[in-house]
């Protein structure tokens, strides 16, 4: 940032996309310009790249996120399930979970992240955070893991992390360049443990019905970035994610073949990508891994930043901010996250918070015990 940090103003942030009008004032705004740059930066920084790579950093800023991030493992282990059901929809359990964390997380930010910048007047608490980023930053973090009230997770929870490590960035948190790379192949797939940890205990239902339509249940990015790490590459071709035997060998080394991997396991009823999973089957025939990564990043400005139903749970404050001409909206009474949802509006995908859609993970994971649930 190139103000003064010790005089900037934070403030929590705030819902205001509403209307497609808003939508297209968004897409024009700077700060639509700054959050695709950056996953743009950061898709490139891991051309070539392994997961586990000897170089990558584990130390630093990228350590003390990771510490973050470790914490918030720690507490998704208080939180077992305790009540055995057969339902397809997300466990209950997953709010407890959630409500540990919204407890705890400013105190896990300060404690790890060490930006504790607040005033030190103890007779005004609301002066007292003006001066501490962390008001924001917990924002964006604590809305990267799933809707509490919905017990679900789709790719506007992902942006939230997403925008959690652009706001770092802005703040020169990361301060070498060299880090891009850290950022992605360390702490987003930190991050993609923690998910998958959540929608396999939780059984987080899609955000949305993506279904067919998607490239999975729940994420994007990985699959982008997994582009990415293989764009310089001629081998493995993208045909190869048929193949179980290279699935499995590169399952650990790239975020592409890890999603693959996962989604093998959890759509159940059929063992063919083609019937489950046609978008991907489609892309497998693109001859170059570049060019499926030029796709994806086509695809997300259209399939995520383009889709009101998507954004319009997006928040902005001081680090990223509103574009002007956006009006505030007031959200509808009420205790849920998803009370100001625009629910008349759908994208291609379907993608829409009014809709629930029963986990896929739930149908795997019942029928090994046994419990018989078709995947439909």
């Amino acid at each position: 940032m190139t103000e003064d940090k010790q005089n900037h103003i934070y403030f929590q942030p705030e819902k205001r996309l509403r209307t497609p009008d808003d939508l297209s004032k968004f897409q024009k705004s700077e700060t639509y310009e700054e959050i695709l740059n950056f996953i743009e930066t950061l898709a490139t920084s891991v051309h070539g790249l392994e997961l586990g790579d000897p170089n990558l950093s584990h130390d630093g800023p990228i350590g003390d996120v990771m510490a973050a991030l470790n914490s918030i493992s720690d507490i998704i282990q208080q939180h077992p399930v305790t009540k055995d059901t057969t339902s397809r929809f997300g466990k209950l359990e997953f709010r407890d979970f959630y409500d540990d964390l919204s407890d705890h997380i400013t105190t896990i930010l300060h404690d790890t992240l060490k930006l504790n910048n607040r005033e030190t007047n103890d007779n005004n608490e609301k002066e007292k955070n003006t001066n501490d980023p962390v008001i924001e930053l917990q924002a964006y973090l604590l809305n990267s893991f799933g809707d509490r009230t919905r017990i679900d997770y789709g790719s506007g929870h992902e942006l939230n992390f997403v925008s959690f490590l652009l706001c770092l960035y802005k703040l020169d948190y990361f301060p070498s360049e060299t880090n891009h790379k850290s950022i992605v192949l360390v702490i987003f797939d930190k991050y993609m443990k923690i998910m998958r940890t959540l929608q396999t205990k939780y059984w987080l239902e899609p955000a949305g019905s993506h279904g067919v339509w998607g490239l999975d249940d729940y994420h994007f990015l990985p699959f982008l970035f997994g582009a990415a790490q293989l764009s310089p590459m001629k081998r493995p071709r993208p045909l190869t994610i048929h193949n179980k035997d290279y699935v499995e060998e590169f399952k650990g080394k790239f975020f592409y073949f890890g999603c693959i991997d996962f989604i093998n396991q959890v759509k159940t009823g059929t063992e063919s990508l083609r019937w489950h999973s046609p978008m991907l089957d489609d892309i497998s025939g693109v001859k170059t891994w570049s060019k499926i990564e030029e796709g994806m990043i086509k695809m997300y400005k259209a399939e995520v930043l383009g889709k009101l139903p998507v954004v319009q749970h997006f928040m902005f404050g001081s680090l990223l901010k509103c574009p002007d001409g956006i009006e505030q909206h007031h959200a509808h009474d009420g205790k849920g996250e998803g009370d100001d949802c625009c629910h008349e509006i759908h994208s291609t995908w379907g993608d829409c918070c009014g809709i629930k859609v029963p986990s896929a993970v739930a149908a795997s994971l019942a029928e090994r015990s046994k419990h018989h649930i078709p995947f439909d």
